[in-house]
């Protein structure tokens, strides 16, 4: 018990510490949990190997659990809607990945057919966790590469299922066999598994494992809706992660029983239920015993990471990882060349899947344990994933560095010429964008709208609004639209630096413009006000207003009096904001801004002060 305290203590310990450092560094969580079992393994050695090994197979379930969760996701329909890119980007990036590992692994170093489809599988897999977060950071995930990856990257996911059905027919440490009247036997040794297939022929094996699949669909369809009614007139919070725990656990003994892999089941049970109306409560109830299983998964990992072959082979090692991201990234250029990406869309799809991925190292676990790879290879490919996944940040940097020095003038996809130029200019047509948009011109006047994104502007064509396709922040493309003459330009970009560069452009060029921007939270606004907007709107703020109103009217407050204060709140805001705009200095942190703080705790205070004068004011006049 003491044994078990201790290490459950350094694991938890190394988890505490090393993965918020990690995420701080903008390097992310799988590199924390990798960091901290590099940490107690390798260097400090304060978990032994077989320690490390007996607790993996535990921590393998996590896997199970985020393919469940990755299942849950993954609605039909969606996926249906997304077939071309899923099949076109992704399906192409693993074929040819797979297929010039082979060749490289098998004819160059001399590895068999099976070691090398084996390596082709695990190199074709990029980091999930690094690129989603990496590109939710730099706010690149509405682009066209940021899409495109993302595409990839759902593709690899998905794909880990086939690749975890594979991998037994490349091993020779098969757990079945046939018996000499053709029936399936079960190997000395691991009788203590229930089998559902043990002694059964070929046909019945066939049978049983689609009966198997079978079970988890109708289950799924039929049976958890009368199953979650049972539980929740019990009324105990506990039972449904009781019931969650137990839907993963149960199918993966089912999967395990018929031979099949755990991940297989538990992602297709996660498709079925998907479209359910418990759907979220599923995912509430697994995710931390996910995360934190995991994670688990990760630290012994980087426990298990044979540094002394870095040490023994360093050249050899740092030329495998190259040559990797290498081999990855000219497959990727060409493929995004082939699906039209721009310069630097193409550039960012390149670099940021040029890594392998955290699955990799599911994939090596398993084909450990199945013999596919010997332990020394094994212990080679789990430290170049490793590497090269550390090397992700630096491609990123690579790609802030190379985009700086392009631009998207090319001609593959040719700006639109702006016919028509109108008074009012809206550049970017989200979610902002087209309300406002929709507003101005059922009110009678026209507009002149940009934006970047090509679907976008067809998508508004067909629905009969004219837009033109081209990047609001190049010059050319701002006067072609009509800066010159026009009275009222529309901020409403997703990227805050582009928002902020286009505003301090129409600015410095016209200083008589009526600027209108949209601003994603209080320093944004600051940005904006020192780049030139004469009215910023805060994309949360006045629907929050509206809120608490709704919040004032069901404490009591009649329908005037909350009005009456969300009134005053808005004037008070606003002129606090331009107060406070004068105070912040981007150079210096708000929580350091001495002057910032001080004036801003006067202004709460006179806040609550005008809000309740407000109120009084507002009941004298009721009653009068």
């Amino acid at each position: 018990m003491e044994g078990f305290l201790f290490q459950a203590t350094i694991y938890l310990a190394a988890t505490v510490v090393a993965v918020p450092i990690a995420s701080r560094l903008g390097l992310g969580s799988v590199l924390g949990y990798l960091a901290a079992g590099i940490v107690i393994g390798p260097i400090l050695g304060l978990v032994g190997h077989h320690e490390t090994q007996d607790l993996q197979h535990f921590a393998e379930f996590g896997v199970v659990m985020m393919l469940f969760l990755i299942g849950l996701e993954l609605e039909p329909r969606a996926l249906w809607d997304m077939r071309h890119r899923l099949l076109g980007l992704g399906g192409l990036q693993i074929a040819s990945t797979v297929a010039a590992v082979y060749v490289v692994s098998h004819y160059a170093l001399g590895q068999s057919v099976n070691v090398s489809i084996a390596l082709g599988m695990i190199f074709a897999l990029s980091s999930t966790a690094i690129v989603l977060q990496t590109l939710t950071e730099k706010g690149l995930m509405q682009t066209n590469g940021g899409r495109s990856a993302f595409s990839v990257l759902l593709t690899q996911d998905i794909a880990v299922i086939p690749f975890l059905i594979l991998l037994p027919l490349l091993g020779t440490a098969s757990t079945w066999g046939f018996s000499p009247d053709g029936s399936i036997a079960q190997s000395a040794g691991d009788h203590s598994q229930v089998s559902l297939v043990e002694g059964l022929p070929g046909w019945g094996v066939a049978l049983m494992t689609l009966g198997a699949v079978a079970v988890i669909i109708f289950a799924g369809t039929f049976l958890t809706r009368p199953l979650f009614r049972h539980i929740h007139a019990a009324k105990l919070r506990e039972l449904y992660t009781a019931v969650a725990l137990f839907i993963v656990v149960g199918i993966a003994l089912l999967m395990l029983a018929v031979g099949l892999s755990p991940a297989l089941g538990t992602f297709l049970a996660g498709v079925v239920l998907a479209n359910t109306e418990f759907r979220h409560e599923l995912e509430s109830d697994i995710e931390p015993f996910k995360g934190l299983l995991l994670g688990l998964f990760f630290i012994t990992v980087g426990a298990g990471i044979n540094f002394g072959l870095l040490f023994d082979r360093p050249a050899n090692i740092i030329a495998l990882v190259v040559s990797l991201v290498l081999l990855k990234g000219i497959l990727l250029f060409l493929i995004a060349t082939i699906f039209g990406l721009r310069r630097r869309q193409r550039m960012l799809f390149t670099l940021s899947l040029a890594q392998a991925g955290e699955f990799g190292f599911v994939l090596v676990s398993f084909a450990l344990q199945l013999n596919v790879l010997t332990q020394q290879l094994g212990e080679t490919v789990l430290l170049v994933v490793a590497l090269s996944m550390l090397f992700t940040p630096l491609l990123f940097i690579l790609y802030d560095y190379l985009s700086k020095k392009m631009n998207d003038t090319g001609p593959d996809i040719p700006h639109d010429e702006v016919d028509d130029p109108q008074q009012v200019i809206i550049a970017g047509i989200g979610r902002f964008g087209q309300v406002v948009n929709r507003l101005v011109q059922s009110s009678g006047f026209q507009t002149t709208v940009l934006d970047s994104d090509l679907a976008t502007i067809q998508l508004m064509r067909k629905f009969g609004f004219k837009g033109f396709f081209g990047d609001p922040t190049r010059p050319e493309m701002l006067h072609a639209a009509g800066l010159d003459d026009a009275k009222v330009l529309v901020v409403a970009l997703d990227d805050r630096a582009a928002a902020n560069k286009l505003v301090k452009y129409a600015r410095s060029k016209r200083p008589d413009i009526t600027i209108i921007s949209r601003a994603h939270d209080r320093l944004h606004v600051y940005e904006l006000y020192q780049a030139g907007a004469d009215k910023i709107v805060r994309e949360m703020f006045d629907s929050s207003l509206r809120a608490g109103r709704y919040v004032l009217e069901s404490m009591g407050l009649s329908d005037f009096e909350a009005s009456e204060l969300e009134f005053a709140f808005f004037r008070h805001d606003r002129a606090s904001l331009r107060e406070l705009a004068e105070l912040w200095d981007p150079a210096v942190p708000v929580s350091e801004n001495t002057a910032y703080l001080e004036r801003s705790k006067v202004l709460d205070k006179e806040l609550e002060t005008a809000l309740v004068q407000q109120l009084d004011q507002a009941r004298e006049k009721k009653s009068a």
